[in-house]
Order: C-alpha cells, then sequence, then structure tokens
C-alpha cells in the first residue's frame, strides 16, 4: 500500500553509502533537497549505528560483503550486520520502513548467496514482528557510473580496460548476463521512500526495472565499437587504424546502448576525454563530419572562406538542416524541374535553421566578410556505395 509522500527534511539512514550504490543514490538524494542524511560506512562505530537506528524515519542498508578473503565473512557482513542493525532498530522501538538491497544469488546454495538469502529472511522477519513495512529488492548484475573496476562487475572492467586499450577476457561469449542499471536502481529505491512503492514477485520479493539481458560476447563487441567510434590508441588496440568511426549507439529513451555508453563514457582516463576528427580542408575552407548513427544521421561542421560557393547538388531521398552559427551567407534552392530559384539569407546573429527538401538542388555562399561556420544535419550518414549527392548547377 502506497504511503504518504516522504518529507525530504526527516533523516534517512544509508547504510553502505560510500559503495557504487550508495554514492550515486546518495548524490540523487541531495539534488531532490533531502537535508538529514545519516551515513554509515564500515569504519563507523556501533554507537554511531544506534545514534542512526534511534533517529531514522527510514533505513536504506546496502552494507555487504561480496569479495571477502574468508568465507565466514559473507555471514558476517552480509546476515550478521543486518541483525545487528535491526536489533537496534528494535530496542529503539524504531518501526520505520527498512529497505535492503540483495542479490539475484540469494537463490543459490554458495555463501554469498546464502548469506544474502539471511538478510532477506531476517528482514521481512523484523516487519512481521514490528508491523514495520520492509522492501527486499533482489537485483541482478548492476552497472554504470562510478562502479569499481576489476572488482566484482564485468561491465566496469571492461568498460575501464577496452577505454585504456587494455586485453579483456571473454571466456563464454554466448554466457547470458542479466544486467540492471544504476539509475533504475536508484529510481526504484525512490519509489520505495517516497511513494512505497514497489514492484514484487510472487514471493513478495522486489524487482528492479527494466532488467537488460545481453551475452558476455555482446558486452565486449558493443564496448569495443565505442572505443572505435572515439578512435585513438584506444581504438588501435583493437586492431582498428585509429580513426575514429564517429558512430553513437541506439538512444531510444530506455535502450541498454544507451545506458552502457553513458556508462563507458565515465571510465574514460582523464587525459582521453577529448579526440580529434579529421578535417577535409582545400582553399575553399574545410568539411569535417562529427558524429553519425544509422537511425539519426550524421552531424558535419562546414567551414567556408569569404566569396566561396559550396554545394550546387540535390538528393532524391537525403534531406539536411543547414544551421549558420558564424558568418553571414545565403542558401539558394531550385526545384529541379524550375528555373525558379528561392533564397534565404542566413546569419550567425540571428540562429535561423534551413531545411535542404528532397529534389531541390541548392548552394551556401559565403557573402561575410570573414569565415563563415554552418552546422550540418543530414538524415542519413554518407554512404560512397549510394551517396545520393547529384551535381547541378542552382
Amino acid at each position: 500500500m502506497a504511503t504518504a509522500e516522504f518529507d525530504t527534511s526527516r533523516p534517512v539512514l544509508i547504510t553502505g553509502a560510500g559503495g557504487f550504490v550508495g554514492k550515486n543514490l546518495v548524490a540523487t538524494l541531495r539534488t531532490r533537497g533531502y537535508s538529514d542524511l545519516l551515513l554509515f560506512e564500515k569504519d563507523d562505530t556501533a554507537e554511531t549505528l544506534a545514534e542512526y537506528c534511534r533517529k531514522a524515519a527510514f533505513v536504506i542498508h546496502l552494507a555487504g560483503i561480496n569479495r571477502p578473503k574468508e568465507a565466514s565473512e559473507f555471514y558476517s557482513g552480509n546476515a550478521g550486520l543486518t541483525d545487528t542493525m535491526l536489533s537496534l532498530l528494535e530496542q529503539a522501538g524504531n518501526a520505520c520502513p527498512v529497505l535492503v538491497t540483495s542479490s539475484v544469488q540469494a537463490a543459490l546454495e554458495n555463501d554469498y548467496g546464502k548469506s544474502k538469502r539471511l538478510a532477506e529472511q531476517a528482514i521481512l522477519a523484523h516487519g512481521e514482528r514490528t508491523g514495520a513495512p520492509v522492501y527486499v529488492f533482489r537485483m541482478e548484475g548492476v552497472f554504470g557510473k562510478w562502479c569499481r573496476p576489476n572488482y566484482n562487475s564485468v561491465v566496469a572492467t571492461f568498460c575501464h580496460n577496452i577505454a585504456r586499450g587494455l586485453p579483456i577476457q571473454v571466456r563464454d561469449p554466448d554466457f547470458s548476463l542479466p544486467l540492471v542499471y544504476i539509475d533504475d536502481v536508484v529510481a526504484c529505491i525512490l519509489n520505495a521512500l517516497e511513494h512505497g512503492e514497489a514492484v514484487r514477485d510472487a514471493q513478495g520479493i522486489c524487482r528492479i526495472h527494466p532488467v537488460h539481458t545481453v551475452t558476455l560476447g555482446q558486452l565486449a563487441e558493443t564496448l569495443k565499437s565505442f572505443a572505435k567510434a572515439r578512435g585513438g590508441a584506444a581504438a588501435e588496440a583493437l586492431g582498428s587504424d585509429g580513426l575514429p568511426t564517429l558512430a553513437v549507439p541506439d538512444l531510444a529513451a530506455d535502450s541498454f546502448e544507451k545506458k552502457l555508453y553513458s556508462t563507458y563514457l565515465s571510465y574514460l582516463p582523464e587525459e582521453d576525454f577529448a579526440y580529434d576528427l579529421a578535417m577535409h580542408c582545400d582553399a575553399r575552407g574545410s568539411f569535417t563530419e562529427f558524429l553519425r548513427s544509422p537511425e539519426r544521421g550524421q552531424v558535419s561542421v562546414n567551414i567556408s572562406r569569404p566569396g566561396i560557393v559550396k554545394g550546387n547538388h540535390w538528393h532524391h531521398t537525403k534531406n539536411e538542416k543547414f544551421l549558420v552559427v558564424k558568418g553571414e551567407g545565403v542558401i539558394r534552392f531550385r526545384r529541379i524541374d524550375s528555373d525558379k530559384v528561392i533564397e534565404y539569407h542566413v546569419s550567425g546573429e540571428r540562429l535561423q535553421v534551413v531545411d535542404i527538401p528532397c529534389g531541390y538542388t541548392h548552394n551556401i555562399e559565403n557573402v561575410g566578410a570573414g569565415e563563415m561556420v554552418t552546422v550540418m544535419w543530414a538524415n542519413e550518414a554518407f554512404d560512397p556505395e549510394h551517396p545520393d549527392t547529384f551535381a547541378l548547377p542552382v
């Protein structure tokens, strides 16, 4: 049952706040105006946890162990810490809502899975004893910014290594990975915190949505394509010529590739945020492709010197948009079966997009005293095998 809207001034206890999920959650809560975050870390004392458990209006339990030196640490760091926290809440008579993040491995019989299952059971039993609302989120593999590479996330490791031209290991390309994106994890936690709502399965376990499934081979190849798009040393390490392909992935609102692309860029070395473009220069100026996408076309930058005319061609299906951002120019059109010439005067002083319709031959002339810079978008990336470009003076 949904609860009343949560007051952002009320205290929220977050254990494991410095971890991957915790950092993203805390950053989001702060942007939403939460002013009393009780952040508990592994180096904090039991007295601190007890104080926080007395004060908390909502508990988000993220802390846990997943790569210990001894198997016994699974139980002390997962089930043990959960039991301690719940005991402190009950001693304080605090029946506030409690949310815990668990793992789909809780259904397995390894030590990590069993320790997570014990923590889940403790949370559910606490809810039955005290009447506190409880949320047990079993999560698939989480990916996104700030996840530690070479630890327990194949996505983080692949992103880190590929961005640096380092090798990766793909032992079984057909191995299937169910993944959830960090922003979706945070959104589901917020939905429980602020509205008391969660998607639950038949056993009452909360689930993150959506879940993206990809094979290990597909993951590796997609990330490699991101490196090749930017070119440079990382692309050369993958066997390319190092020139950027400039490709951007499917950026549909909830697509896996969009989320993975954002994740990959967050792992770039700080000295490698920039990459060079190939400028095609001649006496007239230059033409430089910026990016391309099979679904969204191509963006380029055209620089023309004074008095230069470019274009004088037409297209069957390709359409373009011209935006002069510096200088002054005239764009001229003529339908190929007509003698009528249409003119549009353009200037960087007044940003105006001019559509280039199909079936019209067109050109653009720099009529100013300095360089004219035009941003150009085409609905399809240029294909030399099928250029759809036919020379014809306006």
